[in-house]
């Protein structure tokens, strides 16, 4: 008996027992859709549905190696887009989905530093302020606010717009402009008033 199962096995084996599938013509239909997505007019639902393909045709076919290496690209991209939009937690999720099947990861492993540095700002960031910055100077040290977290105010004479970050002491700092200029910062930690040096 035991001989005959043996000669079975082998006769599976031989005859091709470990079938690879083919995808081809399903990875064909997901780049058909790539086309659409990465043309300089490309719609938002465009980017959506070839991100939706390919998402799924990884799900469906994960030993797929190239299809996992252009999903990951897109992930890392999409993460890098919510960084800069001041989305940090919804960035952070990306990231760490391309470090769990990629632990080495250069980019994601840079891009979730910097998005959970971002989430929170330090007295010594707030310290390196400097009355006269413009708003793009403070988004490049403290990032931009979180979405919601921000206010603007028009006055007969100016507009004075207030960006608010939770301080790495788990309070609230406030960063204010006048005109798109920096005038004043605050913090609810022990120190309210940060003081701010001119340019």
């Amino acid at each position: 008996m035991r001989r005959f199962l043996a000669i079975f096995v082998l006769l599976i084996v031989s005859c091709g027992g470990t079938k690879t599938i083919d995808t081809s013509s399903e990875w064909v239909h997901v780049l058909s859709r790539k086309k659409g997505a990465v043309s300089p007019n490309a719609t938002p639902r465009q980017k959506q549905l070839y991100a939706d393909s390919l998402a799924a045709f990884v799900t469906r076919y994960p030993a797929h190696a190239r299809a996992r290496e252009v999903y990951r690209r897109i992930e890392l991209d999409f993460a890098s887009e919510l960084s800069a939009l001041g989305r940090y937690q919804d960035a952070i999720r990306f990231y760490r989905a391309v470090l769990k099947d990629d632990a080495q990861n250069r980019e994601a492993l840079d891009g979730l530093a910097a998005a959970l540095d971002r989430l929170t700002v330090s007295r010594q960031k707030l310290l390196a302020l400097e009355k006269g910055m413009s708003q793009r100077e403070v988004a490049r040290l403290l990032g931009k606010p979180i979405p919601g977290w921000t206010a603007k105010t028009d006055r007969p004479d100016c507009t004075i717009e207030a960006w608010y970050y939770r301080t790495t002491d788990r309070g609230v700092a406030g960063v204010y402009f006048r005109d798109g200029t920096l005038f004043a910062a605050e913090a609810n930690s022990h120190e309210k008033l940060v003081p701010l040096t001119s340019r």
